[in-house]
């Protein structure tokens, strides 16, 4: 019976003691959840006494700035703030700084406001683009604020390269560019929205998109363009004097010297899916596709004739 007891306590032992990891593990578990639930609340905007639970919403602000340095652009000063976050991956030889954009929320929606500013100093070169496609998601009331600042002194060539904005249904973006130009400065800039994911069956039906231009050389202005859909956009989109039906459109505009001779290989680049003109010192083209990958098909090789060749930033390669 001894022999026999052994065992029958050894497996006493066991469960009681599997019992009070259990319990020990439930009450480090509870324990977590309530630290948890006390940072979150220390996060909770506090500063107003208002107490009706206003949404937390997402702000970013970056500011980079190039100059050079032993004869070759490099990076002046970097400033990144909340979602905002500028990465600036080792350039190949013969190719110029590129710095990528990332807004580390995700996406943006009613209230987000997001704020890029760049400077290029005399005689430097270098690339700006973005992540990833921007989402600007449903919107319970306020637009989601975008504002691009983008300064160029002489004898330097800034290409504004961002990728595609998507719009979903009930989405609202207010988005700037305002662009200063210095003596012979070159500029290239493209802007392209995609009204939902054709791929995934998404159409946007309401919503409200607000996109402004404003570019300047010394002081003076020479491109002011506003684009406003706002309210049933399906409707205003299917109509042929707006976009006849696609749900994929971008502008891609140029400031330089080389405006005239660029206008025709652009053109040819284009077809038939939109148009572009030339004057006064500047190229300006607008496009549409019934998709966002044709939309891009078309974009590739109208960047690459305005970049001089260069290639298209990694970031960009699908």
């Amino acid at each position: 019976m001894k022999r026999a007891g052994r065992p029958l306590r050894a497996a006493r032992f066991d469960r009681d003691l599997a019992n009070r990891i259990e319990v020990m593990a439930l009450n480090a578990i509870i324990s977590l959840c309530e630290a948890i639930a006390g940072t979150i609340r220390m996060y909770v905007d506090t500063s107003c006494s208002d107490t009706s639970g206003r949404l937390q919403r997402a702000e970013g602000r970056a500011r980079i700035t190039f100059g050079t340095r032993d004869g070759a652009c490099r990076l002046h000063t970097l400033f990144q703030e909340g979602c905002a976050k500028i990465r600036l991956p080792t350039p190949l030889p013969g190719q110029c700084p590129e710095a990528i954009v990332i807004n580390t929320a995700g996406g943006l929606t009613g209230g987000d406001r997001f704020r890029v500013e760049a400077e290029l100093g005399v005689h430097t070169t270098a690339v700006l683009t973005t992540q990833a496609c921007e989402r600007i998601y449903r919107s319970i009331g306020n637009d989601a604020v975008v504002e691009n600042n983008l300064h160029v002194a002489p004898g330097a060539r800034l290409a504004w390269l961002p990728q595609e904005s998507i719009l979903f249904d009930g989405g609202r973006l207010a988005r700037r560019l305002n662009v200063n130009l210095e003596g012979d400065a070159e500029f290239v800039a493209v802007e392209a929205v995609l009204l939902g994911r054709t791929a995934m069956g998404e159409r946007v039906r309401t919503g409200s998109l607000r996109d402004r231009w404003r570019v300047r050389r010394d002081s003076k202005l020479i491109f002011a363009d506003d684009l406003r859909l706002n309210g049933n956009i399906a409707e205003i989109t299917a109509s042929a004097a707006t976009l006849g039906g696609r749900s994929a459109f971008a502008t891609v505009f140029y400031a330089g010297n080389e405006f005239e001779r660029l206008l025709a290989p652009v053109r040819d680049a284009l077809g038939e899916d939109g148009g572009a003109s030339a004057w006064n010192g500047k190229l300006v083209v607008r496009l549409t596709a019934i998709s966002g990958l044709l939309l891009r098909r078309r974009l590739e090789p109208i960047l690459t004739l305005l970049l001089g060749g260069q290639p298209l930033p990694k970031a960009w390669q699908l």
